[in-house]
C-alpha cells in the first residue's frame, strides 16, 4: 500500500480522481509515495509518483467521455462541454510532459541528483516520465476512435487498466504500464537512498523543508549547480498533517520534539499562500516562544521556491501583513485593548452582539495546554464562523500551569475525528528521550494516564524516540554552586572547542533567579565573564525576551518556563537541587518543568547540582547505577 499525500482525497475531487487515488494507494508498493495535486513552483499536476526503484512519474487525469472529444491533434484538443459549447484545451499528454520536464529541470540543479559524467552527464540519476489517465474511456474506445494515433499507448492508462472491479484489471499490468512511461527507459541499478528522496522532496515542496547545509551555486563544467548536504525535511506524517489541516478545526497532540511548532509554521505558510486575503492569528503563552515562532514563520515565508533565489535575497523585515504572531497577553493589550480580568465581561458582550472586536479567518495556537478555558472561548468567538479554521497543538506532559480545559466546551467545536497524535520525538537523541521519560514516569502522578493513541480527555502521550543515537546525558555534582558553574563553564568550553558546538546552540536553564542563600543568575554571568563565554540573558526582562535571536553567537540563559518550544544542541540544567521548589505547591508542575528542560536538548544534556533534593537523589542513583553498569560491562569484557 503506497503512502498517500494527503492521506485522503479532497471532497470535491472527481469520481475518476477518487478511483485512481484508491487504486494507486492499494496496488503500488509500500515504499512508494503518491502526491495528489502537489503544488511545486506554481504548477499543480494531478498525481506525482515517487518510488525508490522507480524514479518519478507525473500523471494527468481526464474524465473525458467519447462524446466529450470533438477534434484532436498532437497539440490541441477541441472538446464539447455539457452545455453544448466547445473549448480548446492542450493535449493532456503534452500537459503532463510539460509538468514532468518542469520538475526535472528543478531537480537537475542539484549536483547530488544528477550524473556528473558519462553519456548522460547532467541528466537525472534516476528515470522520470509522464502519462495520462482516462478514467471514463476504455481501451476498446481508444482503439475504436483511433486515439492511439495521437497518444502513445505506453503513456496512457484507460479505465479498465485502473479499475480493480473491471475483469481486465491486473496489478502486474498496471505496474508494467507505469514502468513504461519513462522518457529514457531504464531501471535503477540501486534504489534511491533516503537522502536522495529527501533531496527531491526538499526541492519540490518548500513547506517540508527544515534545514540543509547550503552552499552557494558554483559552476561545474559550465553548469551552475547547487550543493546541499545534511538535508532535513518533515517526515511524511508531519507533511500530511501540515497539508491536510485546512478544513475547519483541528487538534494535534504531540510529545516534546515531535515537530508541533514546525507543522504550525508550515500550516501558516500554506494558509497565506492559498488564501492571501485571510487574516491569520498565531497565539502562544510565552513571550520567548512567540519570538521563536515569529522567526520560524518569517523563515518559511521568505524562503524562495527555487533555491537559486537564495543568492542575494532581499531582507524581509515583516512576517506578513496578514499574519499576526502574539503571546496571549500581548494580543489582549495591543490588539483587543483589554486585560485578562475583562474577558468574562467581553464574552458576554460578544454573545449579545454588543462588542466590536477584530475577526480572524484562521487561528493557530501553540502549546494549547497553557490556555485557560476563557481564553479559548474568546479566541473561538473571534474566529470567522464560515472558515472555522482553528488549529491547536499541545503536549499535556508540559502542562506546567495546570489549566483544566475541554476543547469541546471551551471552543464550542467538536474535535472528534479531527485530532492527530505525534508520538515520535525527532528533536532529542534516543538516549535523551529515554533519560527524560524515565524521570517523568518515575515522578509524575499522571503516569497512570499515559496512553498510546486516544485523544480527547487523556493526559499524556508516551514518546517514541528515533534511532538517532547520541552521548548519554551526564550529571555533574559539586559542593557549592560556584564550583558547579565552574564545571559547567569548562564543559561548555570543551564542547565548543573540541566538539565544535557553536555557542548559539547552547542553553543554560535555571529554576529561579535567586534565593535567600544563592544568587543564581549573578553566579552564572560572573562565571561566563571569567571564562570569556559570550552570553545572552534571554529572561532578564520582557524586552530581552522580545529581542531574542537564537542565531546570535552566544550561550542563552533562560528560566525553564520560557524555554518551552525552543531547542538547542546542548542544554545545561543547573541548580537542580532547587527542585522541587519549596514554594511551589504542585510537585507535578516541578516534574513537568524538569521534563521540559531536559527535552530542549538535541544532542548533549547536562544536569548539575550542588545540594540535595528529591530530584537530585534520583540523579545520584542514576550516577551510581551507570558506574555499576560500566564496571559490569568492563568485567564481562575481561572474561
Amino acid at each position: 500500500m503506497a503512502y498517500m499525500v494527503p492521506l485522503t482525497i479532497r471532497s470535491s475531487a472527481t469520481a475518476g480522481e477518487r478511483l485512481l487515488f484508491h487504486t494507486l494507494k492499494n496496488y503500488l508498493p509500500d515504499d512508494y509515495i503518491v502526491y495528489y495535486e502537489p503544488e511545486t513552483q506554481g504548477r499543480r499536476p494531478d498525481f506525482v509518483i515517487l518510488g525508490p526503484d522507480l524514479g518519478l512519474i507525473v500523471l494527468e487525469v481526464k474524465d473525458y467521455t467519447r462524446n466529450t472529444l470533438y477534434q484532436l491533434n498532437s497539440d490541441d484538443w477541441v472538446i464539447s462541454a455539457a452545455n453544448g459549447s466547445q473549448a480548446t484545451v492542450k493535449n493532456p499528454l503534452k500537459q503532463a510532459r510539460e509538468y514532468a520536464f518542469h520538475i526535472s529541470n528543478v531537480l537537475k540543479k542539484d549536483k547530488s541528483l544528477i550524473q556528473t559524467e558519462g553519456k548522460y552527464q547532467f541528466q537525472l540519476k534516476f528515470p522520470f516520465g509522464y502519462g495520462v489517465v482516462f478514467t471514463r474511456l476504455y481501451q476498446k474506445d481508444m482503439v475504436r476512435d483511433n486515439l492511439y494515433s495521437i497518444l502513445e499507448p505506453s503513456l496512457t492508462l484507460a479505465r479498465d487498466e485502473i479499475d480493480p472491479e473491471n475483469e481486465h484489471f491486473s496489478e502486474e499490468l498496471l505496474m508494467e504500464k507505469i514502468l513504461d512511461m519513462f522518457i529514457v527507459p531504464y531501471r535503477l541499478k540501486e534504489p534511491l537512498s533516503n537522502e536522495e528522496i529527501a533531496a527531491i522532496r526538499y526541492h519540490l515542496f518548500p513547506e517540508v523543508r527544515i534545514s540543509a547545509e547550503f552552499k552557494q551555486a558554483v559552476p561545474y563544467q559550465d553548469q551552475l549547480l547547487l550543493s546541499l548536504k545534511d538535508i532535513k525535511v518533515m517526515d511524511l506524517h508531519q507533511e500530511n498533517l501540515a497539508k491536510q489541516l485546512g478544513d475547519k478545526n483541528r487538534l494535534i497532540r504531540g510529545v516534546a520534539g515531535s515537530g508541533k511548532t514546525l507543522i504550525l509554521a508550515s500550516r501558516a505558510k500554506m494558509i497565506v499562500k492559498e488564501h492571501p486575503d485571510w487574516k491569520v492569528l498565531i497565539l502562544c503563552y510565552n513571550i520567548s516562544l512567540a519570538q521563536s515562532i515569529r522567526q520560524m514563520v518569517h523563515a518559511k515565508l521568505s524562503e524562495p521556491e527555487d533555491l537559486f533565489d537564495f543568492v542575494q535575497m532581499p531582507e524581509v523585515k515583516e512576517v506578513s501583513d496578514n499574519i499576526m504572531i502574539r503571546n496571549f497577553h500581548q494580543w489582549l493589550k495591543q490588539d483587543l485593548k483589554i486585560n485578562e480580568y475583562q474577558i468574562p465581561t467581553i464574552l458576554e458582550k460578544i454573545d449579545q452582539n454588543e462588542a466590536i472586536l477584530p475577526k480572524y479567518d484562521a487561528v493557530l495556537i501553540d502549546e494549547g495546554q497553557d490556555f485557560e478555558p476563557s481564553w479559548l472561548g474568546l479566541v473561538s468567538r473571534l474566529l470567522n464562523p464560515y472558515t472555522q479554521s482553528l488549529l491547536i497543538v499541545e503536549d499535556r506532559a508540559q502542562n506546567i500551569y495546570k489549566r483544566k480545559t475541554s476543547y469541546v466546551q471551551d471552543t464550542g467545536m467538536s474535535f472528534q475525528g479531527r485530532s492527530k497524535i505525534l508520538n515520535i520525538n525527532y528533536r532529542n537523541s534516543a538516549q535523551i528521550v529515554k533519560f527524560a521519560w524515565d524521570f517523568y514516569r518515575e515522578h509524575s502522578q499522571l503516569n497512570t494516564k499515559v496512553i498510546q493513541g486516544q485523544t480527547e480527555g487523556v493526559e499524556i502521550i508516551h514518546p517514541q524516540g528515533t534511532k538517532r543515537k547520541g552521548p548519554e546525558p551526564f550529571v555533574l555534582e559539586a559542593t557549592n554552586f560556584t564550583e558547579e558553574m565552574e564545571k559547567v563553564a569548562r564543559t561548555i568550553k570543551k564542547l565548543h572547542e573540541i566538539r565544535k558546538v557553536p555557542y548559539s546552540e547552547m542553553l543554560i536553564l535555571y529554576r529561579v533567579r535567586k534565593t535567600n542563600k544563592l544568587a543564581v543568575t549573578d553566579t552564572i554571568i560572573r562565571t561566563f565573564k571569567k571564562h570569556n563565554i559570550p552570553y545572552y540573558w534571554l529572561t532578564e526582562h520582557e524586552g530581552s525576551k522580545r529581542n531574542f535571536v537564537k542565531e546570535e553567537e552566544s550561550v542563552k540563559i533562560s528560566t525553564i518556563e520560557s524555554s518551552k518550544g525552543l531547542d538547542f544542541q546542548s542544554v545545561f540544567v543547573v541548580n537542580t537541587d532547587s527542585m522541587p521548589f519549596p514554594l511551589e505547591e504542585s510537585k507535578e508542575k516541578e516534574v513537568s518543568l524538569l521534563y521540559i528542560a531536559m527535552t530542549r536538548a538535541q544532542n548533549y544534556l547536562c544536569i548539575s547540582y550542588s545540594g540535595e533534593s528529591e530530584f537530585t537523589s534520583y540523579f545520584t542513583t542514576f550516577i551510581a547505577e551507570s558506574k555499576s553498569l560500566k564496571k559490569s560491562e568492563k568485567t564481562s569484557m575481561i572474561r
